[in-house]
């Protein structure tokens, strides 16, 4: 259905911006007419049978609907364009809009838990009929195929919202499931089992909207980017022909298709200044393309025909490789004086390295000295931006 109702609809849509805003409002209003219906259907149900768990189960399809309505808004406010107060644009809206259907995944959990407890507290065995059966088993089959479009399309267009409402969806599956199953259980010994049964579904809400909830949360609070993102971004800055190395690289992420790169790239000193200049510029244009962001290119100009600066240079990388691999450098410069000779540099360690700046600079500079007492180094301590877990 999605299929042919994006060739109605988004037959226009060209970019790839255009297309997750056209697949995620599209997605989201197919799910509020389905969430409506389900509702309608299983309220007169659960009214006509006295049902209480197919009534509530009504609601919460009732409740989906608002959520789908969050996000089209979500993906609306999203597509905003910047303007003087939010100069970056209004891509996070998207993450908020995901975040906000989170939470009432998480409110709708609760909610059954404490309805499941009273009821275990004071039982009410519902009525059941053939027409309990056929809503529920056909809300179930919808929600299956709610979850599989908005889970296909939510990964194909990496959006958190999408993928909260597919939470939403399997969860909504689980928790109808749960009460078709009471239902038989208590159609076929009247035994009611609904109470408990929905204690443990309400559980599983929980835990799913929680987990939503991180999701979501995750890249406002500014998590790295994926190892793919920067490895294409090494890929085709290393490419450059004048790029001997590249460091200090930084991704900001100010919501989908919306991402600013900052990075550092190491030029030979004795280079063509107007030729390397031209060169970092089509680097700059080529990430723009490629990866649909806004890149800003930073020259270092490093020596590489100083023989007694290469030679230091691999006596520094030793020394760094013998108190651990996981310790790079970079921005390696020299300034000789008749007393003493200056190594000045930056090394880069993950966020989860064990030693501290201090103890860092510190071992550094006596494995140095030990290698030669007239050496000084200045060391700078940076952490890797884009370290992933």
């Amino acid at each position: 259905m999605v299929k042919l109702l994006s060739r109605l609809f988004l037959n226009k849509a060209k970019t790839d911006s255009e297309k997750r805003r056209g697949y995620g409002i599209l997605c989201s209003v197919l799910g509020i007419f389905l969430n409506v219906f389900l509702f309608a259907v299983k309220f007169t149900v659960g009214r006509l049978s006295g049902s209480l768990s197919v009534t509530a189960d009504a609601f919460n399809n009732l409740s989906d609907s608002g959520s789908s309505i969050i996000t089209v808004l979500g993906f609306k406010l999203a597509a905003k364009k910047p303007d003087p107060g939010h100069p970056f644009g209004h891509g996070r809206m998207e993450y908020l809009s995901g975040l906000a259907v989170s939470v009432m995944i998480t409110v709708m959990g609760v909610e059954l838990a404490i309805s499941s407890v009273k009821k275990i507290i004071t039982p009410e065995a519902p009525e059941i009929n053939a027409a309990v059966f056929i809503s529920l088993a056909a809300s179930i089959l919808i929600k299956l195929y709610m979850f599989a479009y908005n889970r296909s399309y939510g990964k194909r267009f990496n959006s958190p919202a999408m993928l909260a409402t597919a939470s939403d969806s399997i969860s909504d599956a689980a928790s109808t499931a749960v009460v078709l199953i009471s239902s038989a259980v208590t159609f076929f010994t009247s035994f009611n089992t609904d109470a408990y049964c929905g204690a443990a579904v309400s559980l599983f809400i929980i835990y799913a909207g929680l987990k939503s909830v991180y999701d979501t949360v995750d890249p406002l609070l500014g998590k790295p980017p994926e190892k793919e993102f920067t490895d294409k971004i090494s890929e085709i800055v290393r490419g450059g022909n004048c790029v001997i190395g590249m460091h200090d690289l930084i991704v900001h992420d100010y919501g989908p298709g919306r991402r600013m790169i900052t990075l550092h790239a190491e030029v030979p000193a004795s280079g063509d200044v107007l030729e390397m200049h031209d060169e970092i510029d089509n680097l700059e244009r080529r990430l723009s393309e490629e990866l649909g962001c806004h890149a800003v290119i930073h020259m270092d100009p490093i020596q590489t025909d100083d023989e007694e600066v290469n030679r230091l240079r691999v006596m520094t990388d030793e020394v760094l490789e013998d108190i651990s691999p996981e310790i790079k450098m970079h921005d390696f410069r020299v300034v000789s004086g008749t007393t003493h000779t200056n190594l000045i540099f930056d090394v880069l360690v993950s966020f989860s390295f064990k030693m501290s700046d201090s103890e860092i600079q510190k071992t550094v500079a006596e494995k140095l000295s030990e290698r030669d007492p007239s050496l000084r180094a200045v060391i700078s301590v940076d952490r890797d931006y884009t370290e992933s877990k």
